[in-house]
């Protein structure tokens, strides 16, 4: 199909990026699973409803099982040394502010799931509790809930995006799953173990975006309907919907994640605020308040116990943990890769603590206020206020909402509010996806041609509408949820080998380099003390790298010469006041000693003490860098003699490295990630 598709392009001069290793079996993948459930879909349900049944009932504690040793592993590494490591140089920064990357956290990892479980998931626990003798059941639904939507859940998304920036902005690797399993298979991740599993990400995220878009446009409908901007719920009326919002998602994902993606997910997030904001004020504040408050506490409290409990000495509440728990385990799972792939894209620069604590901490904290807000506020309105009103609306999740907001003032502009919200969530998935899946099927080759987000939105408005018209949403949200044990006892294989590579990560990157001041004598103190007290500045530095630097480099060159290695002078890399001394390669990265010009901004206190030596606000001093970019040292105050040493010292710790075979995640030379 891709070559029929590369030979058509070639006559019409169209260009296409697709990798067909992944493009052509996910495609045909795609078509027959989609037309298969879209004609059979009673039939799929069925017989797939059977399988999950049964995976249910006898392995429900392995996904327990997966769950814990997750949050077990990332709670080690956070706190741990290892979390000190970046996802990426060591000198990298993080591409987006703290407010952009959590707004675009949330339109990827729960972006619809917030407005059509906010008030439906509290009421149906309230409604039909794991145990009917429960004494509050207000209290346990927002335990469950809060269970469901927190650092559980979202301990799988850090794991797979982890795993994933982690070797791709650290070691290079392309962005993508495959790239987790180098320390495993090594150089087979390039054949079609890898393939394979790109396959795997890029059809587990097309079906769970599907399905979520088919049941967001119903809701969306609803939402219409209930302001009277629409007569009635009509399959027509959600082709529209959805072939105008996908339109829409295809031009946000055209214009980039800096652009397109980055603005609907901040102008999601002050959406979302604003909402919270005025339900939580117009409703019962102080109980909202102090339940959010009491159910954060019995939250933690309880923790411990709900992460272990399969109801093996609870009969009665194993159906609802079947059907509630472990299908929440489950979607997490079967998210992982889309969601996972997605923050791993907006995360370079970040620490690895960093990570793992603002992805578990700050998106699960704001759910449970969400979810009290709403979920709460809605059972107390039922009792206090709608006497049943609400719950009369069990069977109708798309509409509970809506009906919820009728009982506050303003709750036209509260409706306008959440059907602008849905719509927006609608576009920041589709996108987001759309961007995901492009990424896999062309595995992250750059300048992707425009009419390949347009072939991936197309397809996602037509599955999504066939199987919306055939009633084969809930078939496939089922074949989703099926595959996600398996993948996630490979997530477990995964942690163990990004395990070993952390351990080398820590043991190449913390062998510190001493200063060269380590190594001086007494002998030509007054000189030294001369240059401690002497700030150097821009001009200073020239002088330096033409007089000691330089000529340092060319002594060492000729030696090297000499024993058959191959060596050059390199100057204003990165359009910098820099030198470098390279040793290129082929396999392995080249061995590289450089020395750039660095500003550094004085303390006011010492420009203003009287007791020093005249100092400027900013002075410059040279600093080391290498081909790895560890953190390099000052070397101002170096001989070239000294520089000489300091390099030779560089030179046996890089062959020392490359010469034990477990270091080849660390010395390989592997072609630039083009996930950015």
């Amino acid at each position: 199909m891709i070559r029929i598709l590369k030979r058509i392009g070639r006559k019409i001069n169209v260009r296409t990026t697709f990798a067909k290793e992944v493009a052509i079996p996910g495609i045909i993948l795609l078509l027959l699973l989609s037309i298969f459930g879209g004609l059979f879909p009673s039939e799929t349900e069925q017989t797939l409803n059977l399988v999950q049944n049964s995976i249910y009932e006898h392995l429900s504690w392995v996904y327990m099982l997966i769950l814990t040793l997750v949050i077990v592993f990332l709670i080690i590494v956070a706190f741990s040394k290892k979390g000190n490591i970046r996802l990426g140089s060591d000198d990298s920064k993080p591409q987006y502010s703290l407010f952009s990357w959590i707004s675009m956290l949330f339109s990827a990892g729960v972006g619809i799931g917030l407005m059509y479980f906010g008030i439906a998931e509290p009421m149906a626990h309230t409604l039909n509790p794991a145990m009917a003798d429960s004494l509050n059941r207000a209290k346990e639904a927002q335990l469950d809930t809060f269970f469901h939507w927190g650092i559980h859940g979202w301990a799988l998304y850090a794991a797979v995006g982890l795993m994933i920036a982690y070797f791709a902005y650290r070691y290079r690797l392309p962005l993508s799953l495959r790239s987790a399993l180098y320390p495993l298979l090594k150089e087979k991740i390039n054949g079609k173990w890898g393939d394979f599993v790109d396959t795997f990400a890029l059809c587990s995220t097309f079906f769970g975006i599907a399905t979520s878009l088919g049941f967001g446009v119903v809701q969306l409908n609803a939402g219409l309907v209930h302001l009277g901007w629409l007569p009635e719920k009509t399959f027509s009326v959600q082709a529209i919907l959805v072939v105008v919002l996908i339109g829409l998602a295809i031009l946000s994902s055209l214009s980039g994640m800096n652009k397109g993606v980055k603005k609907l997910s901040e102008l999601n997030m002050s959406l979302a605020v604003l909402l919270l904001l005025f339900v939580l004020f117009l409703g019962p504040t102080i109980y909202l308040l102090s339940a959010f408050s009491e159910g954060i506490g019995y939250y933690f409290n309880n923790i411990i116990e709900l992460t272990f409990k399969t109801f093996a000495f609870e009969e009665a509440g194993k159906p609802w943990f079947l059907d509630w728990t472990i299908m929440y385990w489950a979607w997490w799972i079967s998210w992982s890769p889309f969601v996972g792939l997605f923050i791993a894209r907006i995360s370079k620069g970040r620490t690895i603590r960093e990570f793992i604590l603002g992805v578990l901490l700050i998106p699960s904290l704001f759910i449970f206020l969400w979810m009290t807000v709403f979920g709460n506020g809605a059972i107390w309105l039922d009792e206090h206020v709608l006497s049943g009103g609400l719950s009369a609306l069990a069977g109708d999740l798309d509409g509970m909402l809506f009906a919820f907001l009728d009982a506050f003032p303003m709750s036209t502009l509260l409706t306008i509010l959440a059907v602008l919200m849905i719509t927006v969530f609608f576009i920041t998935s589709a996108d987001s996806s759309i961007l995901v899946i492009n990424g896999l099927s062309s595995k992250n080759r750059p300048n992707a041609p425009k009419w390949q987000y347009v072939f991936w939105g197309g397809m996602l408005a037509a599955s999504s509408l066939a199987l919306l018209y055939s009633g084969g949403l809930h078939a496939l949200q089922t074949m989703t949820l099926i595959t996600a044990l398996p993948f996630g006892l490979i997530i477990l294989v995964l942690l163990y080998g990004f395990w070993k590579a952390l351990r080398l990560d820590q043991l190449y990157y913390n062998s510190d380099v001493p200063y060269g001041s380590g190594s001086w004598s007494g002998k030509d103190w007054r000189h030294h003390l001369n240059e401690i007290l002497s700030f150097s500045y821009k001009k200073d530095v020239v002088i330096f790298l033409k007089n000691r630097v330089e000529p340092a480099f060319e002594d060492l060159i000729k030696e090297l010469k000499l024993k058959g290695v191959d060596a050059y002078i390199r100057k204003g890399k990165r359009g910098k006041l820099s030198l470098e001394l390279i040793i290129p390669h082929h396999t392995i990265r080249d061995f590289r000693y450089g020395v750039m010009a660095t500003p550094l901004v004085v303390s006011d206190c010492l420009v203003e003490e009287e007791n020093t030596p005249t100092v400027e606000s900013t002075v410059y001093v040279p600093v080391t860098y290498y081909e790895d970019r560890r953190a390099g040292n000052d070397i101002q105050y170096l001989s070239k003699e000294d520089i000489i040493a300091d390099v030779l010292r560089e030179y046996e710790r890089f062959l020392s490295v490359v010469s034990v075979r477990s270091n080849e995640l660390i010395v390989k030379d592997y072609t630039p990630a083009t996930g950015e």
